[in-house]
C-alpha cells in the first residue's frame, strides 16, 4: 500500500517529468557540490537525482508518509540519479520556520522554490560562499535581492524544455517592469507574491556573503 502511496505521489509531482531535474542540473552547473536543504519540498525528489546529499523538510503530513517509504524513495532515486555512489536522503517533518535540527551554517545548496520566504528563514543554514537556488513565484527571489547578505550569481533561463544557468550581463536583472516602483521587504510580505520584473528567468542563483 505505502509503495502504491508513493508512486501516485511521485507521478502527480513530477506530472511534467524531467522538468524540476532539468532545473536542478543547471543549478549543478554553478554549484560546487556538498549538502543540500530544501525546505518545503512537499515530495519533489528530484533534487536528489542530481545532487548526493539532500535534507528535505516539510510540514505536510503526505510528504512525511511518503520520505517515510525508504525503499520506495530509493527505488524512484536510483532509477533517475545521476551520480554512481547511492544518496544520502534525509527528512525533517516541521516547518522550515522553526528552529530545524540541522547545523548552522552545515548546507552549500539552500533550494527556496513555490514556498515563501525560506531565504529568510533558513539562510542561517547556508554556509559563507553557498549558493540559494530561489524562483520569485511567492516573492523569495525578491526578498533575497535585498538582502545584504546575498549577492545574485546567476539566472537560469528556460529555452524549449531545458534550462540554462548563466551569469552574464547580471544587472539586467530584478528590475521592476512597472517604472519607479521600489521593491520592499513590506511589499513582499503584504502581498506574499513577486513583483513582474523586466526579465523573467525561471530561477536565480545568490551566493551567501556573510555569516
Amino acid at each position: 500500500m505505502a509503495e502504491v502511496r508513493t508512486e501516485q505521489l511521485w507521478r502527480t509531482q513530477n506530472r511534467h517529468p524531467g522538468d524540476r531535474e532539468s532545473l536542478f542540473g543547471a543549478a549543478s552547473e554553478v554549484f560546487d557540490g556538498g549538502p543540500v536543504l530544501y525546505p518545503g519540498s512537499y515530495v519533489d525528489i528530484a533534487a536528489s537525482f542530481v545532487f548526493p546529499q539532500v535534507t528535505y523538510v516539510d510540514s505536510d503530513r503526505r510528504a512525511a508518509q511518503f520520505l517515510a517509504d525508504r525503499d520506495g524513495v530509493t527505488r524512484i532515486v536510483d532509477g533517475n540519479r545521476r551520480y554512481e555512489e547511492p544518496g544520502e536522503i534525509e527528512f525533517i517533518h516541521a516547518d522550515y520556520r522553526s528552529d530545524l535540527p540541522v547545523p548552522e551554517p552545515g548546507f552549500d545548496l539552500l533550494v527556496a522554490l513555490y514556498a515563501g520566504f525560506v531565504s529568510e528563514g533558513c539562510k542561517r543554514y547556508l554556509r559563507p560562499g553557498g549558493l540559494l537556488l530561489a524562483n520569485n513565484s511567492h516573492g523569495d527571489a525578491g526578498m533575497a535581492s535585498l538582502d545584504p547578505d546575498f549577492e545574485l550569481a546567476a539566472v537560469i533561463n528556460k529555452r524549449d524544455a531545458s534550462y540554462l544557468a548563466t551569469s552574464r550581463d547580471l544587472d539586467r536583472y530584478l528590475v521592476p517592469k512597472k517604472e519607479g516602483q521600489v521593491v520592499t521587504d513590506e511589499l513582499l510580505r503584504r502581498t506574499n507574491r513577486g513583483v513582474a520584473y523586466t526579465r523573467s528567468p525561471s530561477a536565480y542563483l545568490f551566493r551567501k556573503t556573510a555569516g
